[in-house]
């Protein structure tokens, strides 16, 4: 009403932007909307600073506020007057020193923090004299010796402001002074009861390291001692020790600086892994309850292995190995089964330091699979099986026949079934990675041994209804029988009655997981051994599937069974081939509803995250702030491996899946937002689907792509995981090559152009900082290592900015330069000589697919990458040289007039790379390969440019290539214009050089370059019958091939 305060109204409106009441919640936000922002500073300022409002109303009027200066900044405050500007900075620091409610006080510094990091932004050091004011306020509030709860703040408070300003080098240093008060309140807080500044410490490790370095020395210290306190609760000792092991993953670097204190984290770490309860109950337990993540043990497991990977086996082996050893001998078992298990802790991280010595590890950890506790027992098989892991297949090669013999006789272990279960579990890890040549030695051993025990446990689960033992041996024999293959059809017959048996009759909710497992084991084993042997069962296992398919939708979200079933059906899709598709109609349901689960997504603080967390099956991402992002990953295995197998369904049944692709594409493109694994099989997708889809004519094909192509190119844009960027992007080439001219409209090519270049100069810009880290003071060769691989992940990124422009310039030929005109300048700097081999690799394939796909247009262009070209054909980098001769090849064969004086002068650089003393070892080969088709292609193409008559005898001495496939099938076919133009130099007077060139047919028969599909083949085959014409010639040439040669004359002549 108008005789309301303006305040008041205000108060009111805020009111109703929290009500429960959706519309006159949007009528308050159009209000709200509409008052000028100036108006709006003062208002919000106004009612935070209002002691007799209600909380909720400051509340909400911070959260605005902060959110307004965050978002609208630079529109606002520059408008506003000098006056108003520092009514606004004395209002926030007085209610920072004067506001009595914590939240509010807390929410005021936020403001603050966001108010001086926009001034830093926009003002730059004119505004120096505030960032004096924020500090000596903070250091102030640090100090206040009356309020404990005001010192913490502060303290949350600086690290939050720390925290807003990672990247400001210049800020953090200026700010370093606060450190030591924020340390102290960690310290104090820790004992007060509070975690929440250690948290904020924890943070700062995370995402501002560099800040603690002035004081590092005394922030571990600190931390070591907050985590051997066992006066302190387990989550405060655990967060002490995360501060050490999370700067070993943002600042190994740094960290490598203090060894010292890393070696004394590392008793804390083992220590809290000895911290564990005597259970009678635990070797009979049939249910494994899920492990205790918030215990000491698994703790100081996960900080171990986090530890050796960050700083590297390197460092840690030596820190560790001692105590491992001595901890190995304790008559405690506790203290042997953390050893043990710390050991399988490190062996990613440490990998290369224990490879050297694994032999000696090995022995020692087998002696503990017959330690008198079974506990250490259980340990003993964890360490082995994860070595299986960390050291395929070395460990398989050297140490099959102990690690059999030793699991086999865990096995036996009846009266703990525990650890008889992870004996199994153990052999799992290893016949996965196992070679099948040595798992085949042991087969029978090892087979008769687990039908024993499956007969056994089968009885038990009958009798009392055991089943744990049993859920592992199931999946051990299915390892056994992938690694096996064919090898295993003669214990086909032994297992395939018991595994039906335990489909059927399983049922009850106790068994769903053996029952899926059952289901993963009969499939593997019909893929195995083939369709022959499996067939007369496929029948019958089909209808167990289908049974369980039509209980299906009784089935809870969460069963077991449901992955287990989804993967099995795409195993039979693979062994019945075409036969599958009549199942299609039942398999798809299910399959399609488990893909759609939409995930469950939460913004979260830190301390509903405390709640939360215990409630298994959440992952969370964290944002900084103490907020956090959290997905429920239950599900989400579920859907990714459903993802997978409707990929494996286009790619087996092409056609017969053309029913599906219209839903299965709707899906897949919003699939394209969800976890990287779905992510990735979603992109897999796309082509084989359009592949599909072809069987309905044009028109629905087009219409399937349409879907497709909006959701590829965001996706490409705002992609996050480089590894799945990578399978995007390589989605999208194929799409387009499929698809072909036309298939994207002006927009498509608009927001692809702006994707592209945005791609190239963050490429240029990485390799920048690249070069800055190694100008830092932490640099050391670990950090080289580390930067290596990142540039190899750049590198990938842009051969897919490539194979994109391949397809579209394959596609649309010249019409498509003008757009690619604003590519132009990026990649003549990739050709630049001063940059890396890669970039003037992937720069001149571009510049190639330009030569090879756009002229004669393209030598408008040529001044750009022309000399670049010619020069790189010397160059020392061998994969430089095979984009420069591809390159001159394309350019005599598609390139028009223009480029003809430069076909003569490349012919004698090609001739010298070919000639050059190891042009053909293992780096060079392909290269030379390409200089020799380069040279080819000028003979055949442009032989004005060449004296084909003295070139031609080199050429055929050059013949037959090995290696690149694409470049023999060129040769093949010049080699055939020549034989059929019956040129004297190429057979030689009376023929001599007939027997030369059979030996390189059937080179290239052997060698699989020329295909019984090509063209070429039948030309080739042609040559060899007019030769079988005359005996005597015919004899000469085949008597100097050997059998292998002689062979694959007969099959061209059999199949061409």
């Amino acid at each position: 009403s108008p005789l309301l305060h303006p305040a008041q109204q205000f108060y009111l409106l805020l009111g109703n932007l929290m009500s429960p009441d959706n519309n006159v919640r949007k009528q308050a936000e159009e209000t709200y909307d509409n008052i000028p922002g100036q108006n709006k500073i003062t208002f919000l300022l106004q009612a935070v600073r209002d002691a007799s409002a209600a909380e909720e109303v400051k509340q909400m009027a911070a959260v605005l506020l902060r959110r307004l200066l965050s978002s609208s900044f630079e529109e606002i405050y520059p408008g506003l007057t000098v006056e108003m500007q520092t009514a606004i900075k004395t209002e926030l620091l007085t209610g920072i020193q004067q506001e009595t409610s914590p939240t509010i006080r807390k929410k005021i510094c936020d403001i603050a923090a966001e108010l001086s990091r926009n001034l830093i932004g926009i003002f730059g050091n004119q505004q120096q004299h505030y960032m004096e004011v924020i500090k000596r306020m903070l250091v102030q509030c640090m100090q206040d010796q009356a309020n404990p709860q005001i010192r913490t703040l502060a303290a949350r408070a600086a690290a939050s402001f720390v925290l807003s300003n990672e990247s400001n080098t210049a800020l953090l240093k200026h700010f370093a002074d606060l450190l030591p008060g924020i340390l102290q309140a960690v310290n104090e807080s820790c004992y007060q009861g509070d975690d929440s500044v250690l948290k904020s410490l924890v943070e700062i490790a995370d995402t501002a390291p560099k800040y603690l370095r002035p004081n590092l020395e005394e922030t571990l210290q600190l931390c070591l001692r907050l985590c051997a306190d066992t006066n302190l609760t387990n989550m405060q000792r655990q967060l002490a020790l995360e501060v050490i092991v999370t700067l070993s993953e943002t600042a190994a670097a740094m960290l490598r600086k203090h060894t010292a204190i890393v070696a004394q984290s590392v008793p804390q770490m083992l220590a809290m892994m000895v911290d564990l309860e005597d259970d009678d109950e635990w070797a009979m337990a049939d249910e494994l309850e899920d492990e205790d993540f918030d215990s000491n043990a698994v703790a100081g497991e996960s900080a171990l292995d986090r530890i050796a990977c960050g700083l590297g086996g390197k460092i840690i082996l030596p820190m560790i190995k001692q105590h491992i050893m001595q901890m190995l001998q304790n008559p405690d078992w506790k203290y042997r089964h953390a050893g043990l298990m710390a050991l399988s802790a490190i062996g990613e991280g440490c990998h290369q330091q224990m490879e050297a010595i694994l032999q000696e590890i090995v022995s020692f950890v087998l002696l503990f699979c017959a330690d008198p506790h079974p506990r250490v027992r259980y340990a003993a098989c964890n360490a082995i099986g994860q070595m299986a892991t960390d050291f395929a297949p070395t460990f398989q090669k050297k140490f099959h026949d102990k690690v059999i013999s030793a699991l086999l006789q865990t096995m036996e272990d009846q009266s703990n079934p525990r650890v008889q279960a992870h004996a199994a579990a153990a052999l799992i890890n290893f016949t996965e990675d196992c070679p099948k040549s040595l798992l085949i030695l042991y087969l029978d051993n090892l087979v008769q041994h687990l039908h024993v025990i499956m007969v056994a446990k089968l009885q038990e689960l009958i009798q009392k209804g055991t089943k744990l033992v049993l859920e592992q041996v199931v999946t051990s024999i299915a390892s056994v029988a992938d690694t096996a293959e064919e090898k295993f059809v003669p214990y086909y017959d032994m297992f395939m009655p018991s595994l039906k048996h335990i489909v059927e009759n399983a049922v009850q909710k106790e068994l769903r997981l053996l029952r899926g497992k059952t289901i993963e084991c009969i499939s593997l084993i019909g893929l195995a051994v083939g369709k022959e042997k499996f067939m007369p069962d496929a029948s019958a296992v089909m209808q167990l599937l289908l049974k369980t398919q039509t209980d299906f939708n009784d089935l809870e979200d969460d069963d077991p069974q449901i992955s287990y079933m989804i993967s099995a059906w795409a195993r039979m899709c693979k062994i019945l081939g075409k036969e599958f598709q009549q199942y299609l109609p039942v398999v798809m349901g299910p399959l399609m509803k488990t893909a759609s689960i939409k995930p469950e997504v939460a913004l979260l603080d830190t301390q509903d995250m405390e709640n939360i967390s215990e409630d298994d099956g959440w992952e969370f991402v964290n944002l900084g702030d103490q907020q956090s992002f959290g997905i429920k990953t239950a599900g989400l295995e579920e859907k990714a491996t459903a993802c997978q197998m409707l990929v494996c369904y286009a790619k087996e049944l092409k056609e017969g899946f053309v029913e599906y692709t219209e839903q299965v594409v709707k899906l897949m493109v919003t699939l394209a937002l969800t976890v990287s694994r779905v992510r990735v099989a979603a992109a897999e997708s796309m082509p084989l689907l359009l592949e599909c889809a072809r069987v309905r004519g044009p028109e629905y094909l087009t219409q399937m792509w349409h879907f497709m192509c909006d959701a590829l190119i965001k996706a490409i844009g705002t992609e996050p995981d480089s590894d799945v960027l990578s399978e995007i992007m390589h989605s999208f080439a194929k799409c387009i090559e499929l698809m072909g001219d036309g298939c994207l409209n002006s927009e498509h090519f608009e927001e692809l152009g702006g994707i592209l270049k945005g791609k190239l100069e963050e490429h240029f810009k990485n390799q920048e900082l690249r070069q800055a880290k190694r100008q830092d003071e932490d640099y050391d060769e670990q950090v080289e290592e580390t930067l290596q691989d990142e540039d190899e992940n750049d590198v990938y990124i842009l051969t897919k900015v490539s194979d994109i422009l391949h397809s579209v310039f394959s596609s649309y030929k010249e019409k498509v330069l003008p757009w690619f005109e604003q590519l132009l300048q990026l990649i003549v700097q990739l050709i630049c000589p001063n940059r890396p081999w890669a970039d003037r690799q992937w720069g001149l394939c571009i510049f190639d697919d330009v030569v090879e796909h756009c002229s004669p247009s393209s030598f408008k262009y040529a001044e750009y990458f022309l000399r670049p070209m010619i020069q790189s054909l010397c160059d020392t980098s061998p994969e430089v040289r095979q984009a420069a001769a591809y390159g001159v090849g394309v350019m005599a064969q598609f390139g028009g007039e223009n480029y003809r004086p430069f076909c003569t002068e490349a012919l004698p650089l090609l001739v010298r790379v070919i000639q050059a003393a190891d042009s053909r070892s293992k780096e060079n080969v392909n290269a030379t390969e390409n200089c020799v088709s380069a040279v080819g292609k000028l003979m055949r193409f442009r032989p004005e440019c060449v004296n084909v008559n003295e070139v031609l005898p080199h050429w055929l001495s050059w013949l037959p290539l090995k290696e690149d496939k694409e470049e023999a099938v060129h040769t093949f076919d010049f080699l055939c214009d020549l034989i059929e133009s019956n040129n004297p130099i190429v057979l030689g007077p009376e023929n001599a050089n007939l027997p030369r060139i059979f030996f390189i047919i059937a080179d290239g028969v052997s060698n699989e370059s020329i295909k019984s599909e090509d063209a070429c083949s039948k030309r080739l085959a042609n040559v060899i019958r007019q030769v079988q014409t005359s005996a005597g010639l015919w004899t000469q040439c085949i008597s100097t091939l050997n059998e292998t040669q002689q062979k694959a004359i007969q099959d061209l002549l059999s199949t061409a």
